[in-house]
């Protein structure tokens, strides 16, 4: 990449505002393309420093500890998208005219002609999932492609592959944009795209609901084939109502009930397509079974639906959906059944760290023992706990916030029996498994579903759910059960 002199960045003084996984690339870019790149960090870590020597190396300027002045000279910055938009620089930057993109925007101006496009997906939860099963799908199509976006992968290396010697460009990229993204991403136009659920999260960050709403319904702006929403969740079509899109693209539901037209849904355990379909009237295709999704959870089938709409948008053939979805398999921590201990079913979804992602995952299951309990942020659980009351058989409760999941317990079941650990040590999950299994018979699912965030107890949710997972196994090798 070095020597490129791509138009509009040779010489520039671009910022680029963060480090970590979206800032180092986005700085190795831009000093490809012959920019003069500042970087601010408002850490000063190790980690920051041996990343800062990197890019400095390259020809960067970095600035460590001082992420609020902006640097003389900046004409762009490109922002990390955790930033919030109320930081200092970005108010510092509006004084001086000076534009603000993500690393998504910078991404997608740097595509180049026949470049590939990008089926996109958001919404609360179940964004990696759905990116996972489409990148499955296109993939089972025979497609060049990758899951990449708000999941690890750097869009701007999936952009750029094919633009040095000997790489090799992609088809079709299945995109994942978290509401941060999306904000910093105001050209955007997907080929089709998806919202899938919408429930209040991130709203220190937006400001209110309205305004993560919005940065949510951006993905809709531009789309040329399919604006895919969730015919349960309408506020997801009133956002495909208010996008303003290519002549020609077209509104596609999906639903776990039977589909009317334009829209995907399941009958008598089938997924069927009456969209992308000669006669939406009168004819359905069959794309897969509800055993051909792992697992078939309710929440699960409805990503499933989504990907399969995105991928049927982009021209996939209905054997490549079924293929693709039989081969798929969730990431970790992600309702994923770790054990049987004496006929009971132990279930990790350590990932449902809000109330909105729990509710369906609690929904998958019956009867259960729920082991529940974090940081709240800012959350309330009555409407959770109203809704999964009768499949309730007990609740084991740990972290910070457990006394506001108690207290909702109290006023909604009543009669279901609580144990409250009352710690937060990381050696409270293994307590908590074991104060389950006790309340468990058989039959019954463990589920651990926190509705809340890890960081009181665990550096994050997956070694909780590895905590969760570790405490299940010695808990079958003491009762002699049998794990997976």
């Amino acid at each position: 990449m070095t020597g490129d002199s791509r138009p509009g960045f040779r010489g520039k003084h671009v910022t680029v505002a963060g480090l970590g996984v979206s800032g180092v690339p986005a700085a190795r870019v831009l000093l490809g393309l012959g920019a003069r790149v500042t970087v601010v960090n408002d850490g000063d870590d190790e980690r920051s420093r041996q990343q800062a020597a990197e890019l400095e190396a390259l020809g960067a300027a970095v600035r460590l500890g001082d992420g609020a002045t902006l640097p003389d000279g900046t004409e762009l910055i490109v922002t990390a998208p955790g930033w919030r938009p109320d930081k200092p620089l970005f108010a510092a930057a509006a004084a001086a005219g000076v534009p603000v993109w993500g690393d998504v925007e910078l991404a997608w101006r740097l595509r180049g002609p026949g470049a590939a496009p990008w089926l996109a997906v958001t919404g609360t939860n179940g964004k990696t999932t759905t990116v996972r099963m489409l990148a499955a799908i296109l993939e089972a199509a025979g497609l060049r492609t990758a899951a990449v976006g708000n999941i690890g992968v750097s869009l701007l290396d999936a952009v750029l592959a094919g633009s040095e010697e000997g790489g090799e460009p992609y088809d079709v990229l299945a995109v994942e944009l978290s509401s941060y993204q999306l904000h910093w991403a105001p050209s955007l136009r997907a080929h089709s795209a998806t919202v899938l659920n919408l429930a209040p999260d991130h709203l220190d960050w937006h400001g209110s609901m309205e305004a993560y709403t919005a940065d949510k319904g951006r993905i809709y702006e531009g789309n040329q084939v399919a604006c895919v929403y969730n015919s349960a969740d309408k506020a997801t079509e009133e956002l495909v109502r208010a996008a303003d899109v290519e002549e020609g693209c077209r509104a596609v539901g999906f639903t776990l009930g039977t589909p009317g037209p334009s829209e995907l849904g399941v009958v008598e355990g089938i997924l069927v397509d009456r969209a992308f379909v000669p006669d939406r009237q009168r004819q359905a295709q069959e794309l897969a079974e509800v055993g051909d999704v792992s697992p078939p959870a309710p929440h699960n089938i409805a990503n499933a639906l989504a990907a399969a709409a995105l991928a049927r948008a982009y021209g996939v053939e209905p054997r490549a959906v079924r293929d693709g979805l039989r081969a798929f398999r969730p990431d970790a921590h992600r309702i994923e059944h770790v054990a049987d201990v004496d006929g009971v079913a132990y279930v990790d979804d350590s990932k449902a760290t809000n109330t909105h992602a729990t509710e369906a995952s609690l929904a998958a299951y019956d009867p259960i023992v729920w082991i529940a309990g974090g940081l709240a942020k800012g959350a309330t659980f009555d409407e959770l706990v109203r809704g999964a009351a009768g499949r309730l058989r007990g609740v084991v409760l740990i972290g910070r916030d457990r006394a506001l999941i108690r207290e909702a317990l109290a006023r909604h079941a009543p009669d279901v029996p609580v144990t409250d650990l009352g710690r937060t040590d990381t050696g409270a999950m293994a307590a908590a498994v074991r104060e389950a299994a006790d309340l468990a018979r058989p039959g019954d699912t463990v589920l651990l579903a926190p509705a809340c965030a890890s960081m009181d107890m665990f550096t994050n949710y997956n070694k909780r759910g590895e905590a969760f997972a570790d405490a299940v196994r010695d808990l079958g090798a003491g009762r002699g059960g049998q794990g997976r």
